[in-house]
């Protein structure tokens, strides 16, 4: 049975690492406020250059929240992860009788709570200088923040997997995973400007549904609710591949001992 005591015990321990260092910290927010602040602005000049009648600030500004708070909801995944790696400290986690689903579930809630902190920063920025404001969308933004949120924590937790896999090293194999997937979640244009082959894998991607849906609204048109649907599913089948992915991975690490010889020269 899955205690939430002890999820609650691996979030907390994450937040003394937070408490105890402003380095930690001020990336939670820096980063996403630099993207908006830069972000509006370049749809405030668009909006002066271009025709009447379409609004850059909402199909822009608001496609790089969106895609901020899937990086932010992956990254908090994996960073509390990588911090049990850096203090050499995931073996000392695993001699207790913390289970898999139980470490993954604490991840999880530390990934939530961090991410919040980055989405607010963004939403009242957004809303408070550029006068983006989701709200209008009702509960169709809640449509498009569950698909992101599932699929961003599907990708922390199979990054994770790989990391553990691995080896430390493979840490840089992480990082570019969300600007490898972006050229076809289509995040600034529509599916229709992509290649054939790039149309196909995108139809995989459950951020894709996400975007084109924000077009759509963007544009007075009707929110595509049966592809968000789709979407929803695909993003909860990538969370189910990826828990297994990293229980398959721990159990061989268990093994063969791989877990016992973690170091930062492991790779392979």
């Amino acid at each position: 049975m899955v205690s939430w005591r002890r999820m609650a015990a691996v979030t907390l321990r994450y937040f003394y690492l937070l408490r105890g260092s402003p380095a930690r910290i001020v990336p939670l927010f820096a980063w996403v406020g630099i993207d908006i602040v830069l972000w509006g602005f370049i749809s405030r000049y668009l909006n002066s250059v271009a025709s009447a009648g379409f609004n850059f600030i909402p199909a822009l500004l608001g496609a790089v929240l969106l895609w901020d708070f899937l990086i932010r909801i992956m990254q908090g995944v994996t960073m509390a992860f990588f911090e049990d790696v850096w203090s050499r400290n995931f073996l000392n986690i695993f001699a207790t009788p913390l289970s898999i689903s139980e470490y993954l579930g604490g991840l999880v809630l530390s990934s939530i709570a961090t991410s919040v902190v980055g989405l607010l920063v963004m939403l009242i920025l957004a809303t408070t200088v550029f006068g983006l404001s989701f709200f209008l969308y009702g509960l169709l933004l809640l449509q498009f923040v569950v698909v992101l949120f599932l699929f961003g924590i599907a990708l922390g937790i199979f990054a994770s997997g790989v990391v553990l896999r691995l080896g430390p090293a493979a840490e840089w194999f992480i990082w570019p995973i969300p600007a490898l997937l972006a050229p076809f979640a289509g995040v600034f244009y529509p599916l229709s400007t992509l290649p054939k082959w790039m149309q196909h894998l995108a139809t995989l991607l459950p951020p894709a549904y996400v975007f084109e849906g924000v077009r759509e609204v963007v544009a007075g048109r009707t929110a595509p609710h049966a592809e968000l649907a789709w979407a929803i599913s695909l993003a909860m089948l990538y969370l189910a591949v990826a828990c297994w992915y990293f229980a398959r991975v721990y159990r061989y690490a268990v093994r063969t001992g791989l877990i016992a010889r973690y170091s930062a020269e492991s790779l392979g």
